[in-house]
């Protein structure tokens, strides 16, 4: 999966409206619940079943629905994080590359016609040039990469919410119809609720699956840093000198 900006602003969109629904459904869990069983013809057993599995769906309905808003509070990084992957590919590797071509030593142009010791101690002072730009270079794509695979690994998991959002809806739904059922029973209320609370194990996968990609990154960045000090390609953790 490539991230895309319109699908992602679509998928936090439809998360959005989805938990405006989630949260009308479940303000009609309880009254039509209570609306059965009060009827006359209900008996007892099959009235406290319903409020039992009303409670219960109002209950993981409020999990979900606070999580998935939690959730949502960084919605933002994968935006952001595909945007700073394109600075971080365009702006600073490409300019790296811009140097490290420019100063390689077949590109150097004063040593073709100046000759001599001081040719020869210009050379010597900028060979280090091109290998610390090269290293920017290399250290800028794997920077910019990690922030596009977690840009994508984002989108994926708000792809995966908004279909489990959707399939607890959808089991609410039901609920609400089988609440208000006459063929209602006590084994139908644990179905219900067993079947609307596979969602919230849904969830904690997509979580996990989450943290084990940016986990993932997290190690590269590492590396990276590590990169930066280098000392082959800058001497001393600076910038190598370039004057003879």
């Amino acid at each position: 999966m490539a991230f895309n900006a319109a699908q992602y602003t679509a998928t936090i969109d439809k998360l959005n409206s989805g938990l405006t629904n989630l949260t009308t459904k479940l303000n009609q869990v309880g009254p039509k619940a209570e609306s059965t069983a009060n009827k006359w013809y209900v008996p007892e057993v099959i009235g406290k079943a319903l409020i039992w599995c009303a409670n219960k769906l109002i209950e993981l309905g409020k999990w979900i629905l606070n999580k998935i808003g939690e959730l949502l509070k960084g919605a933002a990084v994968p935006v952001t994080a595909f945007k700073d992957a394109y600075t971080w590919q365009h702006d600073v590797r490409g300019h790296a590359t811009d140097v490290a071509g420019n100063v390689a030593a077949d590109a150097l142009r004063a040593p073709k016609q100046w000759k001599g010791d001081g040719a020869t101690a210009y050379t010597a002072a900028v060979k280090l040039q091109p290998t610390a730009a090269t290293q920017i270079a290399t250290s800028a794509d794997k920077i910019a990469t990690a922030l596009t695979l977690c840009a994508v690994a984002g989108l994926a998991f708000y792809v995966a919410l908004g279909v489990i959002l959707v399939k607890f809806i959808a089991a609410i739904i039901a609920a609400i119809a089988a609440l208000g059922s006459v063929v209602f029973s006590a084994a139908g209320a644990a179905i219900i609720v067993e079947e609307a609370g596979v969602n919230t194990a849904l969830i904690i996968t997509a979580v996990t699956t989450l943290v084990a990609a940016l986990g993932a990154q997290a190690q590269q960045m590492t590396a990276v840093e590590g990169e930066a000090k280098d000392n082959r390609a800058f001497p001393g953790g600076q910038w190598p000198v370039a004057t003879a």
